[in-house]
């Protein structure tokens, strides 16, 4: 058992505790509170008056897919002889042992929405992990989380060099739907079959991958840059009456209300560094801001490895700086992520129950010299300063 004591706590679940406690016991928030009565045995860790939060969570990236100085070994994030691979799952990935998930606990990060890039347009199954731990097994949250696509650049500029489709975006477009369609019908097969094998459809492994999707079970992770492809997102999924989450939203201050309306989150960014191509010709911090102010519920990204995922803290200091208030940034790499993600039973905040996933600070997460002086995931101590 352990004991948090003297922080400054902002539990992300609406109450801060000055001079607080948080309990834990078993991996878990046992009490959080300004007297918690803590049984004879526990550890103490005295956290002197500083900021007690909940782990950071990114709610993209591809961490564990692509790893440092490798090169093509180590590059498992797109499997690139085919558009269509939602039998791709992350898990089967995902490297947990190299050095940006050690960085990513020393920076307050410990926790992350990972799996195949943007390449193909229906690229696989994320997965939501901590960022401690060996086994990737052990160190799941949700597996699968949601099944990502890709709509603009990236699937166009891979396939027309390769010449074949989909080089437009009325081909991305039209191989998305096509693809559902085609789940939509083996699911009405294979319910019309029943228990008689003689009926089935033939077994497919990726359509099989897909039934989650239409069934509503699982959510499309639309990778959509361009106020067109975010709004090709949202014509979709409420085609085929699909839940969803619009990822980057790099245009979306552009198309605000359209998003409002949509009902779907947005996990926004990067938002930070060079403008590498046509559809980032518009990003800004701004646009997190925008979104939240209108009621949108938004999520900052790093998209690990385009930025680290160290850099997490830093981007909501960024979109703080560009005009979204203190709680909204914190929210947005904490118990916001943990909502979209379907996630939030577990961690994205401190409360009874929760994973004991805490980070104590040493100065702000959200200015420029932001320190971790503890970080814990799962009640046991990955970092210290």
């Amino acid at each position: 058992m352990i004991a948090i004591i003297n922080g400054e706590i902002e539990t992300m679940a609406g109450r801060t505790i000055p001079g607080g406690t948080v309990l834990i016991d078993g991996g878990r928030i046992a009490a959080v509170g300004k007297d918690v009565p803590i049984p004879e045995g526990a550890q103490r860790v005295d956290a002197g008056g500083r900021l007690v939060l909940p782990g950071m969570i990114d709610a993209h990236s591809h961490i564990g897919m692509w790893e440092e100085c490798v090169g093509f070994e180590g590059a498992d994030g797109n499997e690139l002889t085919d558009p269509i691979t939602p039998h791709m799952r992350a898990i089967d990935g995902i490297y947990p042992m190299e050095q940006p998930f050690a960085d990513a606990c020393r920076c307050g990060v410990t926790a992350a929405a990972t799996g195949p890039g943007s390449t193909n347009v229906i690229g696989g199954q994320f997965a939501a992990v901590k960022l401690a731990g060996r086994c990737i097994d052990d160190m799941v949250i949700r597996a699968p989380l949601a099944m990502k696509c890709a709509l603009g650049e990236n699937p166009k500029t891979y396939y027309n060099a390769k010449n074949m489709a989909p080089i437009t975006r009325m081909g991305i477009a039209a191989l998305l739907r096509e693809t559902l369609n085609r789940a939509i019908d083996y699911l009405r097969r294979k319910e019309a079959a029943g228990d008689d094998p003689l009926r089935a459809p033939a077994y497919d492994e990726k359509l099989e991958a897909m039934l989650p999707v239409v069934r509503k079970e699982l959510p499309l992770k639309i990778h959509a840059h361009r106020a067109d492809d975010i709004l090709t997102a949202i014509r979709i999924a409420r085609e085929y009456g699909l839940r969803a989450t619009l990822d980057h939203c790099t245009e979306g201050h552009l198309i605000v209300e359209e998003i409002r309306a949509s009902g779907f989150d947005a996990i926004v960014g990067p938002s930070f560094g060079f403008k590498t191509k046509p559809e980032l010709r518009n990003k800004t911090f701004e646009t997190a801001a925008i979104l939240a102010h209108s009621g949108v519920k938004v999520a900052i990204m790093t998209d690990h490895p385009v930025h680290n995922e160290c850099d997490l803290p830093l981007f909501a200091g960024m979109a703080v700086k560009a005009g979204m208030t203190r709680q909204e940034a914190l929210r947005a790499v904490t118990i916001h992520p943990a909502e979209i993600l379907g996630i939030a039973g577990r961690v994205g905040s401190l409360e009874p129950g929760k994973d004991a996933d805490v980070v104590i600070w040493d100065a702000d997460p959200l200015s420029l010299d932001y320190r971790v002086y503890c970080t814990l995931v799962d009640g046991r101590v990955v970092y210290q300063a």
